[in-house]
């Protein structure tokens, strides 16, 4: 484990984070990312919800630096910044599905 001074905010960051992984929304969209860069129109038929949700938290996750947008034209396409989060997501599910009979 890296070594964690508690006064150097990293854990306060740390916490940030996991708010904002602490929705089943951006969790779907990560996944989703996580296999092969997408546009929202893609994300959008991929999840189910509405494009304006799907843009609200691709937003988050941008502000966050978890999710990069490249633009061309109109059409914008999302990517993972980090692979640091999608290993985070993936272990947290590979954690849950351990208890899954």
């Amino acid at each position: 484990m890296t070594d964690v001074r508690p006064n150097d905010g990293s854990i306060a960051r740390a916490a940030e984070l996991f708010k904002i992984l602490s929705s089943p929304s951006r969790l779907t969209i990560l996944t989703l990312l996580a296999k092969s860069p997408s546009t929202v129109s893609h994300l959008v038929a991929m999840t189910g919800q509405s494009q304006p949700l799907v843009s609200q938290h691709l937003r988050t996750l941008r502000v966050a630096k978890v999710v990069t947008v490249d633009r061309v034209g109109r059409e914008a396409t999302y990517s993972i910044a980090d692979t640091h989060v999608t290993h985070v997501v993936e272990d947290a599910i590979s954690h849950v599905l351990e208890d899954t009979p």
